[in-house]
């Protein structure tokens, strides 16, 4: 029997997946934390990896991939030391540094160019920010690498010396497409760093991963086993899900993401389409929001209602939510980019004002607010013809029915899985066999509802009254 591993280190814990080759089917997994914060000790991560390892069976072990949080800044010298504690995606000290990036380049340019429009989660305004702030640890920088990155190259022996078999070998440091297109540095069109804009924000040559192609060997790790490239965390979540050129996700965790996976790039100017690749050679343009099913748990909380109230209530309540109207921006939004904004409920009257059209107007202004950036990815690329629903909010048959009517699409909802691990096992066996497996999740399917559009019509509405108010 052969098995392979995929890593998800994730911004709150290390996951592994022991998955048999054949099968896909699961065998053993582990968890380990991770501590919370905004700018985290890589060497955190490659403890929680080695104690997760250390929980599974691995004897019949091949291979085995990392997927990581993407974006995360890892700084090394020369001798292959981490300069300093890297800073994750949700730091958003480097705000001012990706406003001066799009000043000096354009923000038309550089979707051009990179696919997307930089903004403080981005790997190039991080390095921006410690050029400004932090000039002599920046001086110091001989590479920098994604958290996949470093970890893949720590599992093959690398690193500082008296740390690692094979010593700082940065040369050796390795990456892939999906997590690459993520730093603001790098064409997912030509597969190539982009030196300008490296040099703009850093001011010096550093060594970069080497890009690796989706079902390329990375070497072996210190166990004997191939490893892949990795990947990104979204990018990993596609794979592990099966899907295919023309279909969407949507993601309803703390935060809402939506991404396609397409044949064509996105080159958005605005910024609302994030021009990412995927992990298998194709694309995965994704929008994210910052409200999602917070948003709808608040207000289930709000009501004294339990989720299976909440199921109820959408039944019982009519599209539209008898005209009330949610903007869920109870923490301020960056889809649309309103990062001061708080939330509204609209359209009250003495009729309308119930539990069950209040808790039906949660749903509807979350899900309506995605399907927003839906429609951008199919301006930007190519049409989308299902939808597959995953997150902590996917498995309530409220949201599924909400989630149905607003999209116009079959809503394909997968078992509770860790898709990110998933994937980097799928992509693992990719490498060791030559052929990408056929695993795929067990789903239930939804038909698209035949609903008028009323909802999304209420949201788009208030949205634009929202806007004309602050001017």
């Amino acid at each position: 029997m052969s098995t392979v591993i995929g890593v998800d280190s994730s911004t709150q814990s290390c996951k592994v997946l022991v998955v048999d080759v054949e099968s896909g089917d699961i065998f053993s997994e582990a968890t380990a934390a991770h501590p919370e914060g905004t700018e985290i000790d890589p060497e955190v991560w490659w403890v929680a990896l080695q104690e997760a390892l250390g929980q599974v069976d691995y004897s019949e072990v091949e291979a085995i991939s990392i997927a990581a949080q993407q974006h995360g800044l890892v700084a090394l010298d020369a001798s292959g030391q981490v300069i300093r504690p890297a800073l994750l995606w949700n730091d958003t000290r480097s705000g001012a540094q990706a406003d001066q990036v799009i000043a000096e380049f354009g923000a038309g340019n550089l979707a051009e160019r990179t696919g997307s429009v930089p903004v403080a989660s981005f790997t190039a305004t991080k390095l921006a920010w410690m050029r400004h702030n932090e000039p002599e640890l920046a001086s110091q920088i001989a590479a920098v690498a994604l958290p996949h990155d470093w970890l893949t190259w720590r599992l093959r022996g690398f690193g500082p010396m008296g740390q690692s078999r094979f010593g700082p070998a940065l040369e050796e440091l390795v990456t892939d497409r999906s997590d690459a297109s993520g730093t603001g540095y790098f064409s997912p069109v030509t597969n190539e760093y982009d030196d300008d804009i490296l040099d703009f924000v850093l001011g010096h040559h550093v060594v970069l991963p080497r890009v690796l192609g989706a079902s390329e060997k990375a070497g072996a790790s210190e166990h004997g086993w191939i490893m892949g490239p990795g990947g990104g965390d979204n990018a990993m979540a596609a794979l592990g899900l099966d899907t295919q050129v023309g279909d969407v996700v949507m993601s309803l965790g703390t935060s809402g993401t939506v991404f396609g996976v397409t044949s064509t790039p996105a080159k958005d100017g605005t910024g609302t389409v994030a021009g990412f690749a995927d992990a298998a050679g194709v694309y995965l343009p994704l929008v994210a929001t910052l409200n999602a099913a917070r948003t709808i748990d608040s207000s289930r909380q709000l009501l004294g209602m339990s989720w299976d109230d909440v199921s109820g209530a959408v039944r019982s309540a009519l599209p539209g939510s008898g005209g009330l109207t949610f903007l869920p921006f109870f923490d301020g939004e960056r889809m649309p980019n309103l990062p001061q904004a708080n939330g509204s409920l609209v359209g009250i009257t003495r009729s309308n004002f119930t539990p069950e059209n209040v808790a039906r107007a949660a749903i509807e202004a979350v899900v309506s607010n995605l399907s927003r950036g839906l429609e951008a990815i199919v301006e930007e690329t190519e049409s989308l013809t299902r939808l597959m629903l995953i997150g902590g909010g996917a498995q309530n048959l409220g949201v599924q029915q909400v989630v149905s009517e607003i999209v116009a699409r079959p809503v394909l909802v997968p078992d509770p899985g860790e898709y990110v691990a998933y994937g980097a096992a799928k992509q693992a066996a990719w490498v060791l066999t030559g052929q990408r497996p056929s695993w795929s999740p067990d789903f239930l399917t939804r038909g698209s509802e035949e609903t008028p559009p009323v909802a999304r019509t209420q949201f788009d509405g208030a949205l634009r009254g929202y806007l004309r108010a602050i001017g």
